[in-house]
């Protein structure tokens, strides 16, 4: 490569970077974020795998493009409008084209199902008011719900139409890495950023219509997992949960503040129970002094709720249930019921051990036809080219959970993952992703949540 053609490389190299910072920036300051704290947010995260990997192809795809072009003008000056044309369709747009439909094919083979499902709108509720049947039997009719906007008012009544009567609220913690010695903490305990407010203002909007709230702030990193968090000191593990006492506390406040009528004090930390057990009690002590709602805890499903002792501080025994049902896709009904059986066993055994019910604070799975063997798998990039939907798989999924679980005594509902009220009726028939929304297991949820439990 002439040195020319290195230093324009470098130039388009320079100004995607620039792009990518502007927007960042601009995001930031429109969500009213510190220039400070986005900086060092910024710094964080453009050494993500996935990030810098997405900057590179956006800088790949800017710079074929200008070499694109500079082909068609050249060719143009020298051969004339036609010649460049001719060359532009044989060396660009027919390959573009090509890769394109080819793309389109694959994705309408994977995703095409051909399920057809009985749309039942007699269990809706058009009310557009909380029929409040977890008065009658203290079953949770709980939804985890992103895409929170100043109104939320139609979102909710489609939630309330769907028989929903309790929605987890997620305010996202942060830290790098499993070996992050203290996690980002608000700049003051008690005092509400702008992203404070758009969570504060959406319980309001709950409550107005009758729904409960269930506040879950949940531990995000960059890489790893925080089940594996791990330090090599007690000095380091006591910083660590110091950073995350005080991010509790401080959404503790607000859930006192806005009368929240459940808080979820944790998820999924396996090793920091396991290390820290004391730490973890006199958090819940001190929480108990500013806050009298419900608490839980949301264990995750693989065996690590065994290893809490201390259930007997909160109200409910939270697992996230990603139970793995089925060894095969497509499974029908029967199959995905018998899957629960070596579940429930454990679960019977856990609830009446601490005599506690237990509550699924999460429960969830994609609209794929494997989605029942690892449920807690996401999906990655492009996932319709390389994985099948089904619709009915998730529909019969929630069917047989719903079946098998509902009416023990000692179930007291389920936060289905995820909900997201940015989904349309037109994406949802080729995404794979766990949002019941416009698919069958969206009526399949409202049937069940509608119901009285015996």
């Amino acid at each position: 490569m002439k040195r020319k053609e290195i230093l324009i490389a470098l130039k388009i190299y320079v100004f995607t970077w620039i792009i990518m910072l502007l927007i960042f920036f601009g995001i930031s300051v429109f969500r009213g974020t510190p220039l400070a704290r986005a900086f060092e947010f910024f710094k964080e995260v453009i050494i993500i795998r996935s990030v810098l990997v997405g900057i590179h192809t956006i800088f790949l795809v800017i710079y074929l493009l200008f070499l694109l072009f500079r082909f068609f003008r050249r060719t143009h000056l020298k051969k004339g409008i036609q010649v460049a044309l001719k060359y532009a369709c044989l060396s660009f747009l027919a390959p573009l084209i090509f890769l394109f439909g080819s793309f389109k094919y694959i994705e309408h083979v994977n995703t095409n199902e051909g399920y057809t499902y009985q749309w039942n709108t007699a269990i809706e509720n058009t009310t557009n008011e909380v029929l409040n049947i977890y008065e009658k039997d203290g079953k949770h009719r709980g939804m985890s719900v992103f895409g929170w906007t100043d109104d939320n008012k139609p979102a909710l009544k489609e939630l309330l139409r769907n028989n929903v009567e309790w929605i987890a609220i997620t305010p996202f913690l942060y830290q790098k890495n499993e070996r992050t010695e203290t996690m980002r903490i608000p700049d003051k305990i008690g005092v509400w950023s702008r992203r404070d407010s758009i969570f504060i203002n959406s319980i309001q909007q709950m409550h107005e219509l009758g729904i409960h709230v269930n506040l879950k702030p949940h531990l995000w990193m960059n890489d790893g997992w925080r089940s594996n968090i791990n330090f090599d000191s007690k000095e380091t593990w006591a910083s660590w949960f110091e950073s995350y006492r005080k991010n509790m506390i401080h959404y503790a406040k607000m859930a006192a503040l806005t009368n929240v009528e459940m808080l979820c004090v944790g998820t999924e930390l396996k090793t920091s129970l396991k290390n820290q057990p004391e730490a973890w009690l006199s958090l819940l002590k001190e929480i108990k002094t500013m806050y009298n709602g419900k608490l839980t805890y949301a264990a995750n499903w693989d065996g690590s709720f065994d290893q809490t002792d201390f259930w007997e501080e909160f109200d409910y025994i939270g697992i996230q249930a990603y139970f793995p049902i089925t060894k095969t896709s497509n499974p029908d009904l029967e199959t995905l019921k018998k899957g629960w059986d070596r579940h429930i066993i454990k679960l019977e055994k856990i609830a009446k051990q601490h005599k506690k019910p237990i509550l699924f604070t999460e429960v969830g799975y994609k609209s794929e036809a494997s989605s029942t063997i690892r449920p807690w798998e996401w999906d990655e990039f492009a996932s319709g080219l390389f994985n099948k939907k089904s619709d009915k798989t998730q529909q019969l999924a929630y069917e047989a959970m719903f079946q098998r679980l509902w009416n023990k005594d000692w179930f007291q509902g389920a936060y289905i993952w995820q909900w997201d009220t940015r989904t349309t009726k037109v994406n949802s028939i080729k995404n794979l992703d766990f949002s019941p929304r416009f698919k069958p297991a969206e009526n399949t949820i409202a049937k069940w949540y509608g119901k009285k439990a015996d």
